[in-house]
């Protein structure tokens, strides 16, 4: 009889493929140290190239990390919270009593902390624009303002302006100030937001000057902590929050890269603002001034049900720190200061943070060390179709508990805040509300400065684009503007 070849054996005379080789021991037993032996409960069902995929996917998880955030997280749910105390506007720097000396020494010291390059401005855009109706990075969007340009170019054109003032401020050249800008993405994000910037030449920012890196994914999981496998041969994932720049930031060495380089303070910032002032000069000195390790911008809350998170204290005079919209209890939401007849949880938090570099380290260490993320409920996709699951996320803000030392700055919404995160059609925080607050500020300025609108439209509805190259907050445009008159829509440009 004649012998079968190595890829076949024989039964009852009839010739069969070998078995699949059964997983890799090692692997195997580990995962079941951790319960999670179900990742490999389809392998005899795979192809050979799709059990690879799998081995190297589960390789490539730091199961003994994942495990214990897992864990933690799992067991923080449900555990009371500690008392929360509402923030008295005594500790918070608020508009109303800042003065106009104030706020030009606070200029001053940031544009010269600026020119001697101790400010990072630290980007958050690992999101794509899915509600937006896109799957682009949400900074690639391009909110309808005259010029046409995105949220990327506004921001990059912000960076410029600031440098050319602190330049200027310090009798330098435009050439010898330069703001690093740190650029979260994530996987979904990353080569899409490198490319757009390859495309538009980085904005007239200078190559070098701008690094991107990207945030971490961690697995998607049952209610009893296992994986959800999104694939026969690979785990379900998603992007591990904005708070996962901490680690992000360890993990790429770009903390000691921010010390070589000589900053002390950064700009942390949510992509999705079309009014944020990146490497605001104002927020810089005052930040400088208090010397506190970690500060916030926030603005004040404008009803008891609006959909953000408030910075409270956590205990008898502890910590600050944010609670979300869903978690406040609404007869706390709705509370109000007698005194002030203002809500008494009123500092909104916008995500737009100023950070020492020392903080951030001890930060990186700080939030892995604990462990405890946020737990989303979800859809996830998986090998069922989309199930019911839990994302893991860390926030910016969990920060801000681990800070020796706070501040909260009062901005006005209508100059600093228009969200971008809904589709046109929505009810709010929508491209064509963000560009309605965009044209109106810079309306104010252009009138402020002596200019004059005609328009073929209601001018609520409408009003002027100001280039971030002309002026970074109202300032220096009389030269530009002063007897002359625009008719809205327009971009005003040099």
């Amino acid at each position: 009889m004649r012998e079968p070849s190595p890829a076949v054996f024989e039964a009852n005379g009839v010739a069969f493929p070998p078995p699949p080789p059964p997983p890799p021991q090692s692997l195997l037993e580990r995962l079941k140290d951790y319960g999670q032996e179900d990742a490999f409960a389809l392998w005899y069902e795979l192809s050979p190239e799709e059990r690879d995929l799998l081995v190297k996917d589960i390789q490539s998880l730091d199961l003994s990390r994942i495990d214990r955030i897992i864990r933690c997280s799992l067991r923080s749910q449900g555990v009371p919270a500690a008392a929360i105390e509402a923030v008295p506007e005594s500790s918070v720097s608020t508009v109303e009593e800042r003065s106009i000396e104030e706020r030009e020494r606070w200029w001053k010291m940031g544009l010269k902390a600026i020119s001697h390059g101790n400010l990072a401005v630290l980007l958050l855009s690992g999101g794509q624009g899915t509600r937006l109706g896109s799957s682009d990075p949400k900074g690639c969007f391009n909110i309808g303002l005259p010029s046409g340009k995105s949220l990327f170019q506004l921001q990059a054109e912000r960076i410029l302006c600031v440098q050319r003032l602190a330049a200027h401020a310090a009798n330098e050249s435009s050439a010898s100030v330069q703001i690093h800008w740190y650029i979260m993405t994530s996987p979904f994000t990353d080569d899409a937001t490198r490319k757009f910037f390859e495309n538009h030449k980085y904005f007239g920012l200078e190559a070098e000057q701008v690094i991107f890196f990207q945030q971490g994914t961690i697995p998607c999981v049952s209610k009893n902590g296992r994986y959800i496998m999104e694939t026969p041969c690979r785990v379900a994932k998603a992007p591990d929050g904005n708070g996962g720049v901490y680690s992000a930031l360890k993990s790429t060495k770009l903390l000691e890269d921010m010390a070589s380089k000589g900053i002390k303070y950064i700009d942390c910032y949510g992509v999705d603002n079309a009014l944020v002032r990146v490497a605001d000069p104002t927020f810089l000195g005052y930040f400088i001034d208090k010397g506190v390790a970690a500060a916030a911008k926030v603005v004040r809350k404008a009803y008891p049900q609006e959909k953000v998170g408030v910075f409270v204290r956590r205990g008898k005079g502890g910590p600050l720190t944010v609670v979300e919209y869903s978690e406040l209890d609404p007869s706390l939401a709705s509370a109000v200061n007698q005194s002030t007849g203002r809500l008494r949880f009123c500092w909104s938090n916008v995500c737009l943070h100023m950070f020492t570099l020392d903080f951030l380290n001890q930060v990186a260490n700080g939030l892995e060390k604990d462990s405890v993320y946020h737990l989303a409920e979800k859809k996830i996709p998986s090998i069922h179709g989309y199930e019911m699951g839990l994302k893991l996320e860390q926030f910016i803000f969990d920060a801000f508990p681990y800070a020796p030392t706070t501040a909260l700055f009062e901005v006005l919404r209508e100059e600093e805040f228009a969200p971008v995160k809904n589709a046109n059609g929505s009810n709010y925080d929508t491209p064509d509300s963000a560009k309605l607050l965009v044209l109106r500020l810079h309306t104010r300025w252009v009138v402020a400065a002596g200019g004059f609108l005609t328009h073929s439209v209601p001018l609520y509805a409408t009003g002027v684009e100001v280039s971030p190259l002309c002026s970074y907050a109202g300032e220096n445009l009389e030269p530009i503007c002063r007897g002359r008159t625009f008719h809205a829509p327009c971009e005003i440009t040099f």
